[in-house]
């Protein structure tokens, strides 16, 4: 038997390893999202008595307490500013610093691209009390971007490597044609390289979004006024607040997963495609 058909016969067998493998995971993930969706439609006794049955009857006023409720949606007003203005600041700059590292030769590139990667590899736990000291004689203890500027910088290392290799992937005759044509460098950059490189902006902009939406260890340490809480502080205190109403407290688990969900769901193509594109040109 030759080795081409004995990996064509081994072909099915993979295959169908490889599906059992993704079910599997599959069930892993969404097992414990129908739980809690359906959790969220019972009351506590049929949770003790039928908790993976559907309810019966459905319980709705657990969801609509929640959504009438100040303490989800103040809360997630924070939770959308902070990630809003995170992503903004942090594509911009990873933006305009992965155009140098892609498009210009200079002394201490690689060493300086090296510096960012090794970021990647910093855990953000060592940081955190430094980052307190730093953040408390800066005055920015209970402010919005005590978090939104750490969130920035941790975010730079993923945002820079992902663009630049985007960025490096446009061929340089597109960039000496808007050079002839009398564009300036920053002129290609903001006109004609960001719109080239949408999949890659909206894959990074996804990424920043949701890591500053579960941040919970930077607000739990920066922000002790309730007012400025994020869902993740949200929902620990709620869950403190009803700690023997486990049906209320996964309908607001369920309800403050829904937007980073939703966002997944519009832009996963563009996530996947520009991921790949930044792991095959880097």
């Amino acid at each position: 038997m030759s080795g081409r058909e004995g990996a064509a016969r081994l072909s099915p067998l993979r295959a169908a390893l490889l599906h059992a493998i993704c079910i599997v995971v599959g069930l892993v993930i969404i097992v414990p999202v129908v739980f809690g969706v359906l959790g969220g439609f019972k009351d506590n006794g049929q949770l003790v008595t039928n908790p993976f049955g559907l309810p019966a009857p459905w319980v709705s006023e657990n969801y609509l307490e929640i959504l009438s409720s100040l303490a989800f949606w103040q809360p997630l007003g924070n939770s959308v500013l902070i990630a809003l203005l995170t992503t903004v600041l942090v594509v911009l700059a990873s933006a305009m610093a992965a155009f140098i590292f892609a498009r210009y030769a200079f002394r201490g590139r690689e060493l300086l691209f090296t510096l960012f990667t090794l970021g990647l590899m910093f855990p953000f736990a060592v940081a955190i009390l430094p980052l307190y000291l730093l953040l408390r004689e800066l005055g920015l203890l209970d402010s919005p971007f005590g978090v939104i500027l750490p969130q920035v910088a941790f975010g730079l290392p993923v945002t820079i490597t992902i663009l630049r290799g985007f960025f490096r992937s446009i061929p340089a005759d597109v960039e000496e044609a808007a050079l002839l044509d009398g564009c300036t460098p920053f002129g290609f950059f903001w006109r004609i390289l960001l719109p080239m490189a949408r999949p890659a902006l909206a894959t990074v902009s996804v990424l920043a979004v949701v890591a500053s939406w579960n941040s919970f260890m930077l607000p739990l340490v920066i922000f002790s006024d309730p007012a400025y809480w994020t869902l993740p502080l949200g929902v620990t205190q709620f869950r403190g607040q009803y700690a023997a109403d486990t049906a209320r407290t996964l309908a607001y688990v369920v309800l403050a997963m829904v937007p980073a969900l939703a966002l997944y769901a519009v832009a996963q193509r563009q996530l996947i495609s520009g991921l790949t594109s930044g792991a095959s040109k880097g």
